[in-house]
């Protein structure tokens, strides 16, 4: 909510720029998704090494 309310007071303002901010934020994020799903899986693998590295301590534990 607060995102569409600075968009229409920049609309207000500036509005080639808010114009130029609805033409471009999709292709931008569209750049930037491959980025974010590597960050997943770079995410997943340190939590898998993790999990691995922390095993025989929780086994202990457990006990």
């Amino acid at each position: 909510m607060l995102n569409l309310l600075l968009f229409c007071i920049l609309a207000f303002f500036c509005w080639p720029l808010a114009l130029a901010l609805l033409i471009f934020y999709p292709i931008i994020w569209l750049i930037l998704l491959p980025f974010r799903l590597v960050g997943v899986a770079v995410h997943g693998a340190f939590a898998l090494v993790a999990a691995i590295f922390l095993l025989p301590a929780r086994a202990l534990r457990s006990i």
